[in-house]
């Protein structure tokens, strides 16, 4: 029953062998309304049924896991709570599978040449259809999933699809009483007045009462993890692969979510897979510490943001690094992200692969908020693109640094210094140092020394090397005959 909206002649579910079937009228109209989803997607000009063969194995399985993510947004859009939306989907593979045939009918040719779908791409193909077929069936929505490819009954309306006009806000009185349904649970008292084991469990692992209510009050699923089956194999996963029992609190606030995905079906395959890409497995407590949604996403976004490494010019060896340094590279989308910002570095001149390399937490910058104000701000002191170009080609972490609270204060202490401007081309790390307790003082003793050392010289050699720096000018500086005494 794959690709029902890509092909012509109505198809059924097969029936033991000797079987005789004759297709009822419900049936007939059920199959006709999902051919409905077809026509909004006419102008793709794609005719025909696209077979799976031609797809790799992991890739349809990336593909399954992003249908069934942008499914159960959809239904968590149109009122249905996590945990019956996640019900839902554990009875859909045939409708998922229908979903990812839809894909490859919908952009065959793109399979043809060898190019795979971005997470975008996959939504924008998906949406569409999941909404027609809601305004078709309304509240049979559910059921439609769950029973594919056979039509469901009109009488029965079993986890009702809300109307979009009615869907509770997220600080409705509706949504707010679940959050403290689940919030609530966190607090609950046995016989014995003791808290439940889970809380007992996280409190020993360093968390307080407050924030793990702070983070059910975020994410209220948390508290309906079981212990045993899902929160503590994840937390003795994480402390195995050398993460600190310390750091265990700030992974979970940080993503929660990681403790209801499978340890065995997800999270260990994607490792996996993303130290086939080039990720240090031996930095996989530091990794996880900075960025643990890294583990939550699907192969198919992590992809899309390697192959856009690779179109940069990075080598695999290169790709490795990035991802391992800031794998948050892999939460932003590479069409509305990514792309824009390289663009943006390239029009100043920029080696992007080299900055990506260097400075990776550069990519995560806002256009408008960040780069944008920096690159006017050395524009208004007399810099020229190409030369601010030429700074953060040398500094990318330039980008990364406050306005109000470091470029402008350091920028006016530079103004009194017996330096030009150029200076600060040459050496723009000169914005990465502390103005209090390292340029201040630096520049004050070698005043007192009344020598003038390089601005690379004053602030990056270390102590001992500073005053070796210091007395080889100053011996420079004194009258032969001295220095032959």
């Amino acid at each position: 029953m794959r690709g029902l909206c890509a092909i012509r002649s109505p198809t059924f579910a097969p029936l033991p062998r000797g079987s005789f079937f004759s297709p009822s009228r419900n049936q007939i109209a059920f199959t006709r309304k999902f051919f409905n989803c077809r026509a909004k997607f006419a102008e793709s000009g794609v005719e025909g049924s696209f077979s799976l063969k031609v797809i790799p194995s992991n890739l349809l399985a990336a593909e399954r896991e992003e249908a069934k993510a942008v499914l159960i947004l959809f239904l968590k859009k149109h009122g249905l709570g996590h945990a019956v939306a996640a019900r839902t989907i554990n009875k859909s593979d045939s409708f998922i599978d229908h979903l990812v045939s839809r894909l490859h009918s919908v952009h065959k040719s793109r399979y043809l040449v060898g190019r795979e779908l971005t997470t975008l791409e996959i939504r924008d193909a998906l949406i569409p259809c999941l909404e027609t077929l809601r305004e078709e069936y309304g509240n049979l929505l559910v059921d439609v999933v769950e029973s594919f490819p056979n039509p469901p009954i009109k009488e029965q309306a079993v986890a009702p699809i809300v109307p979009p006009s009615v869907v509770p806000a997220p600080d409705s009185p509706l949504a707010s009483n679940k959050k403290l349904k689940a919030i609530s649970r966190v607090s609950e008292i046995d016989p014995d007045g003791k808290l439940q084991p889970k809380i007992l469990y996280l409190q020993e692992l360093g968390m307080d009462l407050d924030q793990i209510k702070g983070i059910v009050r975020r994410f209220p699923s948390f508290a309906y993890y079981n212990l045993d089956g899902k929160i503590k194999p994840v937390v003795e996963f994480l402390l195995d692969l050398g993460v600190q029992k310390s750091q265990i609190p700030t992974i979970l606030n940080k993503r929660p979510q990681l403790c209801g995905i499978s340890l065995h079906g997800n999270i260990i395959p994607t490792m996996t897979f993303l130290e086939n890409l080039g990720v240090d497995k031996t930095q996989w407590a530091k990794v996880i510490y900075r960025f643990p949604a890294l583990l939550t996403y699907s192969r198919q976004k992590m992809k899309a943001s390697v192959d856009f490494l690779y179109d940069l010019g990075l080598s695999p060896e290169s790709v490795g690094k990035v991802l391992t340094r800031w794998p948050n590279i892999t939460s932003y989308n590479v069409e509305d992200k990514l792309q824009p910002t390289a663009d943006y570095f390239h029009s100043l001149g920029v080696n992007v692969s080299v900055l990506i390399l260097r400075a990776p937490q550069t990519f995560g910058l806002s256009i408008e908020a960040n780069l944008k104000p920096v690159t006017e701000f050395f524009l208004e002191r007399g810099y020229s693109r190409e030369e601010v170009g030429t700074m953060v080609s040398r500094y990318g972490a330039l980008y990364t640094f406050s306005l109000t609270n470091n470029l402008i204060p350091k920028w006016e202490f530079f103004l009194t210094l017996d330096y030009s401007k150029s200076e600060l081309v040459k050496f723009p790390q000169y914005f990465g140092y502390s103005l209090e307790e390292r340029i201040k003082p630096r520049y004050a003793v070698m005043e007192q020394c009344g020598v003038t050392l390089l601005l690379n010289q004053l602030l990056s050699l270390s102590g001992p090397n500073f005053d070796k720096a210091l007395k080889a000018k100053m011996k420079k500086l004194l009258p032969s005959k001295h220095q032959n005494s």
